[in-house]
C-alpha cells in the first residue's frame, strides 16, 4: 500500500469570472523511502496539488478527490484537529522562496522551537537543544549563535537550510519539497539538493520533489509525474521517462535542456501536441 495515495484530485478556485479549475483529475502516489518528482512548467498545478493535500489553500479553493489517504487513513474525512496532528509532523513541506516563508519578526530559533512545541510538546532547554541539533544537521555553522538571528541576517541558502530544519524537526515520514532551490545560485542549489537527498536516505523518508528542472529530476528521482495545464500527462520511472518519453509535452521538456540545444527554433508545446493529436 502506498504511503500517500491520491486519486482524481481536483482543485477549483472561485474567481470573479467563475470557477477556475487549476488541477483536473490528478492521480499521485508515493511509497515509503521513494523519491517522486512532479515536473512541469510554472502554472501546471504542481504546487497547488500538494498544497491541496496539505490543506493550505485559501477558502476560495475547493478540493475534491475520489481518494486521498496517508498510511491508509482518509485525509478527506478527518476532522481539522486530526489532520493538524498529521500535517507538520508526519507530512511536512518545504516552500518556495525561503526568505518569504520565514517570519521576519521572529528569530529562526523561535520559529524552529515553535514547531517542536506544537507537535512534540518540547519546551525550554529541551526545545533549544533540539533546535541546535537540527541546525547542525542541516549544516548551519555556529548553530547556538544562529538561533538568535532573524531571517534578514542570513543568506538565502541559510534560510533554506532553516526551512529544511523546521520540516524535518518531527522526523516526518513524507517530505514535500516545493522548488527548494528557487532563487539560489547554482552552487547553493547543489548543496541544498545534496542535503535533501542525504536526509532522505538517512531517515528513510518518502520525498516528493516539485520542480521544473529536468536535470534535477534525472539526478534525484526514482519515479516522475509530468503535469501540464492541471493534468497528468504521464508517469514513469526516471530511466524510462528520459529514454522513452511517452508524450509530446515530455519530449518538449527534454528538448529544452541546454545539452539538447540544436540552435534551431523549438516547436511550441501546443504545436507538438496538435501534431500528435493530443490535447
Amino acid at each position: 500500500m502506498a504511503l500517500l495515495d491520491i486519486r482524481n484530485l481536483r482543485v477549483a478556485f472561485d474567481t470573479a469570472a467563475g470557477p477556475f479549475l487549476a488541477v483536473d483529475g490528478i492521480d499521485v502516489s508515493v511509497d515509503s523511502r521513494e523519491v517522486l518528482a512532479i515536473v512541469g512548467e510554472s502554472g501546471s498545478g504542481k504546487s497547488v496539488s500538494m498544497l491541496g493535500v496539505m490543506g493550505l489553500l485559501p477558502d476560495s479553493a475547493t478540493v475534491t478527490a475520489d481518494r486521498m489517504t496517508f498510511d491508509g487513513r482518509d485525509l478527506m474525512t478527518m476532522t481539522a484537529a486530526e489532520r493538524r496532528a498529521i500535517i507538520g509532523r508526519d507530512i511536512a513541506m518545504i516552500f518556495q522562496e525561503p526568505m518569504a516563508s520565514l517570519n521576519p519578526s521572529f528569530t529562526v530559533g523561535f520559529q524552529i522551537e515553535e514547531v517542536l512545541r506544537q507537535h512534540l510538546g518540547l519546551k525550554g532547554r529541551a526545545a533549544r537543544a533540539r533546535a541546535v541539533e537540527l541546525l547542525t544537521q542541516v549544516g548551519i555553522p555556529e548553530p547556538e549563535t544562529r538561533l538568535g538571528s532573524y531571517p534578514h541576517q542570513m543568506s538565502g541558502g541559510q534560510c533554506q537550510r532553516v526551512m529544511i530544519a523546521m520540516a524535518i524537526a518531527c522526523e516526518p515520514r513524507l517530505l514535500i519539497a516545493d522548488e527548494p532551490t528557487t532563487a539560489l545560485d547554482v552552487t547553493i542549489q547543489k548543496q541544498i539538493l545534496d542535503l535533501l537527498m542525504a536526509l532522505q536516505a538517512e531517515r528513510g523518508m518518502a520525498l516528493i520533489l516539485i520542480t521544473h528542472d529536468m536535470g534535477v529530476v534525472a539526478e534525484t528521482a526514482d519515479r516522475v509525474v509530468v503535469q501540464y495545464r492541471g493534468r497528468k500527462m504521464e508517469e514513469a520511472d526516471v530511466l524510462t521517462l528520459f529514454e522513452h518519453p511517452g508524450t509530446a509535452y515530455t519530449r518538449a521538456l527534454l528538448a529544452a535542456l541546454p545539452e539538447n540545444a540544436t540552435g534551431e527554433r523549438l516547436p511550441t508545446v501546443d504545436e507538438l501536441m496538435a501534431a500528435e493529436g493530443q490535447s
